[in-house]
């Protein structure tokens, strides 16, 4: 038996065969390092090269050295609460571990592991000490604790009009002493981005 579609619903059949091709993912890998700035908003490369340079900025300067001369010693750091008071969603903890890696490796400092991490090794300590020999147990009460502690804010200012913004980032980061509350540095990174949304076409 032979069928014939009308003209109308042959057109109907061909748009939704372009719109189902049209609509396939395409898939580009990238580089890493590579930079690409989608909506503008913060992203990884931010994060990379915010905590690259404050930290070598904080390394840099006489603390470190006013500290090793006085206790003959590196000093130990941990990184405590970064706030986010920006108007847009930013992984935090992504910052937290592009800091914490650019400390550890810069090989000036000791650093000391976070409130969630020393909890687990906790556990840890606490099961070995029941289940494990006597040889290889760890007993508590041996951690290095911090001489001190990193705090930190990011914030954004947005200035808007029609299809144009430009959205200013400001990173605060203080460096604050565990035993006397001193504040022994404080770096500052500002980032500002213009962004023109094109047109949408109907």
């Amino acid at each position: 038996m032979n069928f014939r579609l009308a003209p109308a619903k042959k057109l109907v059949l061909v748009v939704l065969a372009l719109g189902l091709v049209a609509c396939g993912t395409e898939v580009k890998r990238m580089e890493v390092n590579e930079t690409m700035d989608l909506s503008g908003n913060w992203n990884d490369t931010d994060s990379r090269l915010v905590s690259k340079e404050m930290i070598s900025d904080v390394l840099s300067r006489p603390w470190v050295s006013q500290f090793e001369n006085k206790n003959r010693r590196p000093p130990s750091v941990i990184v405590g609460t970064i706030r986010n008071k920006s108007h847009e969603h930013i992984n935090v903890t992504t910052f937290i571990s592009d800091m914490e890696r650019e400390l550890i490796n810069s090989g000036t400092i000791e650093f000391v592991a976070s409130k969630n991490e020393r909890e687990e090794i906790r556990e840890e300590r606490a099961d070995m000490d029941i289940n494990a020999s006597e040889d290889t147990r760890k007993a508590a009460g041996q951690e290095q604790g911090a001489d001190y502690m990193l705090k930190g804010t990011i914030s954004t200012i947005i200035d808007a009009e029609g299809k144009e913004q430009v959205r200013y980032y400001q990173i605060d980061l203080t460096l604050i002493s565990l035993v006397d509350n001193r504040k022994v540095w404080v770096g500052q990174k500002k980032i500002k981005k213009f962004i023109k949304k094109g047109s949408v076409r109907g």
